[in-house]
């Protein structure tokens, strides 16, 4: 079983390319035109050991907004492609993962019902790089990715001071419990007293 997707979104605001492996070694190719947010997709391949390739060119001389979601839901969608009908998965997974003196808690769903409980209040702070990745901008990067990849998802910042630390925590985090929960571990069964998710 091969679990890869490509996705292309176009509008008058980005124009992005996606592809992803959910069996690769944590590959990843990542350009955006916003260098935080290439650092912070970066570690959603690399630490969820999925192949992930991004090209993406958007108005950033408005703001980096339009780009970071397009991208995110760029990405949520290949994502629940390359699942397919998700059979043998684990579905589930959650952890707590630290960065420093920041600490975030990850619990998700592959349920195919998007829902997001977000709780990381983020410090004020200066946006982040050039063109500027601004720190509100990390929930609705991940609210993106995860509604339109159909997954329930909690975050919890249990604590933390420095806001990259903070972003980036929460990133590696997603990467790992997402790494967990697409993992096949049983037969080809879909995990649901449903038999679809």
């Amino acid at each position: 079983m091969t679990r890869t997707a490509t996705r292309q979104r176009a509008t008058k605001e980005t124009s992005i390319e996606v592809s992803i492996d959910l069996d690769g070694g944590g590959a990843t190719d990542i350009s955006t035109g916003i260098p935080f947010y290439d650092h912070m997709l970066d570690q959603l391949g690399r630490h969820g050991g999925f192949d992930l390739t991004v090209r993406a060119s958007g108005d950033l001389h408005i703001d980096t907004h339009h780009t970071v979601e397009d991208v995110a839901i760029a990405i949520g969608e290949a994502f629940a492609e390359a699942l397919g009908d998700k059979g043998g998965i684990r579905r589930f997974a959650s952890g707590c993962y630290p960065l420093d003196e920041a600490l975030v808690s990850i619990a998700l769903d592959l349920s195919g019902r998007p829902h997001v409980d977000w709780h990381v209040a983020i410090p004020e702070c200066l946006p982040l790089g050039d063109p500027a990745f601004d720190p509100q901008l990390a929930e609705h990067a991940v609210t993106s990715f995860a509604t339109a990849a159909d997954i329930t998802l909690h975050v919890d910042l249990m604590r933390g001071q420095n806001t990259h630390h903070i972003i980036e925590a929460t990133f590696k985090g997603l990467a790992r419990a997402l790494r967990d929960a697409v993992r096949i571990e049983g037969p080809g069964d879909v995990p649901s007293t449903k038999g679809v998710l």
